[in-house]
């Protein structure tokens, strides 16, 4: 899957100039009673704005579940998302919003639009939607990114947040999964889940997709090959890639 650079809970489509991130679940903290030592707004806004820093995309597309609350979207809530708006604005990004089963109330609260999928179509590059995951998408294309699963990998007792990758593996498309973005989700182990288990349309031989972990704290390289010399919370070292999880079971 040529194309992709992996940071830390987002990807990057650098023939699409796109910055992909999935599951902020805006609230979940407000919700819960549980806040980060920084606090949800900073924390969300603050590793955004090292990915813009990073990358400079043209377009940051949220896969779905930006908010938390199924019927609700608070006066708080809101307040993050401008703010996350702004920070895109600030670095000439235009921030896109795909809903997700979580995003019933966003569309009446938003001043902008949620989309149901988000097409990304340039010359030479491969068709990219990207939805949320939980439903099968509408648009044809040769790569769908998703979200939804919130995929972890657990190595040694440590779990780590993990991407899905596998090629052809969805209607004859590649298919991409990404972490969720909020730090406040626990996630979900994949080791030993089976296709079923996943609870999205779009995983349909969980055996084929193989797990990507991205370490924060060392300097490296991307997929496309390019040297990462950019500092801020969007430096990564070069991403840690395992065998697909039917042969990664084996190695367990």
């Amino acid at each position: 899957m040529t194309g992709v650079a992996f940071a830390e809970r987002a990807a990057y489509l650098g023939r699409h100039d796109a910055l992909v991130v999935a599951d902020l679940h805006v609230g979940r903290g407000e919700a819960s009673a549980v806040s980060l030592p920084i606090g949800e707004r900073e924390d969300l806004v603050d590793r955004l704005r090292g990915h813009l820093a990073r990358f400079d995309p043209a377009t940051v597309v949220v896969a779905g579940d930006v908010v938390h609350t199924f019927d609700r979207v608070t006066d708080r809530v809101l307040g993050t998302l401008a703010a996350l708006r702004d920070a895109c604005d600030a670095n000439g990004a235009a921030l896109e919003l795909v809903a997700g089963n979580h995003d019933a109330a966003l569309a009446d609260a938003w001043d902008g639009p949620v989309r149901e999928e988000h097409v990304l179509d340039a010359a030479g590059a491969p068709r990219t939607v990207v939805c949320h995951g939980h439903e099968a998408p509408s648009t044809a294309a040769d790569r769908y990114v998703i979200g939804h699963v919130h995929p972890t990998i657990e190595i040694e007792g440590d779990r780590r947040p993990c991407f899905l990758r596998g090629e052809g593996v969805y209607r004859g498309a590649d298919l991409l999964m990404l972490p969720a973005f909020t730090r406040l989700a626990p996630g979900v182990a994949v080791n030993d889940m089976r296709t079923g288990a996943f609870d999205s349309p779009l995983v349909t031989d969980a055996d084929r997709l193989a797990p990507v972990v991205v370490d924060p704290g060392a300097a490296g390289a991307d997929d496309a090959g390019r040297a990462d010399t950019a500092g801020g919370a969007g430096n990564v070292g070069e991403p840690l890639r395992f065998p697909p999880l039917g042969k990664f079971r084996e190695l367990l």
